[in-house]
């Protein structure tokens, strides 16, 4: 294979050249429209977005409602509040699309590989033994065989059931 098409990376490449006026996650946030930008769980003081750029089918990003680079920049409560929502959406995640394994972590300043390094935000990676697969070593591409649109609609579904898993 020499090609392999990914027309959906074009929107990415293009922004990327371009300079950003605003923080997106404050951008989905105020717009209000969780559908539109695939935010399936919110808690007093953070919120549950899907990755549209995902290392693997059913990446979540868990973000501060405030827009603040580091922990420190939180309050204990946004601080205690973040984590839980993250023990929630693993439990959603764990119902909705039933991973064999997390990856959860942070990049905190780009240095640390932080994409949006000014919002501090935690991810929430499923795994599955096989999910890393020859693509990735051998061309530098990622194959997710799950589009955001079904994972979003699983979990919004786990999420309205209730997710109560030990």
């Amino acid at each position: 294979m020499n090609v392999l098409w990914a027309p959906w990376r074009e929107k990415y490449i293009e922004q990327c050249g371009m300079k950003k006026k605003s923080c997106i996650f404050c951008h989905i946030l105020k717009e209000n429209d969780d559908k539109k930008h695939y935010i399936f769980m919110r808690s007093a003081h953070s919120f549950a977005v899907l990755n549209i750029y995902p290392f693997s089918g059913g990446h979540t990003l868990v973000i501060p409602n405030r827009h603040v680079a580091d922990l420190e920049g939180l309050a204990v409560e946004e601080r205690a509040d973040l984590i839980e929502l993250v023990v929630r959406v693993k439990g959603v995640m764990a119902k909705a699309i039933n991973p064999e394994a997390f990856n959860v972590g942070m990049n905190l300043g780009a240095a640390a590989g932080a994409g949006i390094p000014k919002h501090m935000h935690m991810h929430i990676v499923p795994r599955w033994k096989g999910d890393v697969n020859f693509m990735p070593a051998i061309f530098g591409t990622k194959v997710i065989p799950v589009s955001l649109d079904k994972v979003y609609k699983r979990l919004m579904d786990a999420h309205k059931s209730g997710h109560r898993k030990a």
